[in-house]
Parts: structure tokens; sequence; C-alpha cells
């Protein structure tokens, strides 16, 4: 079953769009409001810059931010990725480290007990 859309009519510019959407109607709202920003202040920093212009470059604009914001995310995984691999390595050295440490006192235990048998051998004439 998919998800439900629903119509949403948006004002960008003066101009009114239908969209169906399945995102709740504040969502797209706040995401035309802020196209409808951005676009006016492009149009604002120069009398020659039309409404398709404006489309256009702040398209440009959204579309680098995603592919920053895309890379960045890749390089975050990544670093966790590597991060896990880590942590795996030192928990598996750390277990190592468990199990030597254990079969030392094993042994340290053993030579204790020999040289007491050793030592109370000796004070037997």
């Amino acid at each position: 079953m998919g998800m439900a859309t629903s119509k949403v009519r948006l004002n960008i510019c003066g101009s009114s769009y239908v969209v169906n959407t399945s995102e709740s109607e504040d969502y797209m709202q706040n995401l035309a409001d802020r196209l409808n920003l951005d676009m006016n202040e492009m149009m604002a920093s120069s009398n020659s810059v039309s409404i398709t212009t404006a489309a256009v470059m702040t398209a440009l604009n959204y579309r680098d931010e995603l592919e920053k914001a895309s890379g960045s995310a890749d390089n975050m995984r990544r670093q966790i990725k590597d991060y896990l691999e880590d942590a795996a390595s030192a928990k598996m050295a750390a277990e190592e480290v468990r199990r030597e440490n254990a079969a030392l006192k094993r042994r340290i235990d053993d030579l204790e007990r020999r040289l007491r048998r050793s030592e109370n051998s000796k004070e037997m004439p």
C-alpha cells in the first residue's frame, strides 16, 4: 500500500501551483516560503533578473547545497564505518589481552604453588 497523497496549493513569486505530495501541508508551505524568499532576494539583487533566471539560479544554489550536504553525509558514513572497524579491532585486542592475562594469572598461581611445595619440602628433615 502506497503513502497517501494530498494536493497542496502553493504560491511562489505570485504564481499559484497545486502539488500532489505525501508530505504535510505545513512542510510543503515551508519549502515554498523558502523558495519564494530566495527567489525574491535574487530578483531584488538586480533589476534585470527575471523570475525564470531567479528560478534557475535558485535551483543551482539548492543543487549545490544538496551536493555538498550529500558529500558531507558520505564522508560521515565513511568515518563512522572506520570508527566501527576500529572499535571492533580494539574489542578483539582487549579480549585477547584478557585471555592472555587470565593465562598469566593461572601460570603465576601454578608457579606459586610449586614454590610453596618446594619451600615446604626443604623445611622437612
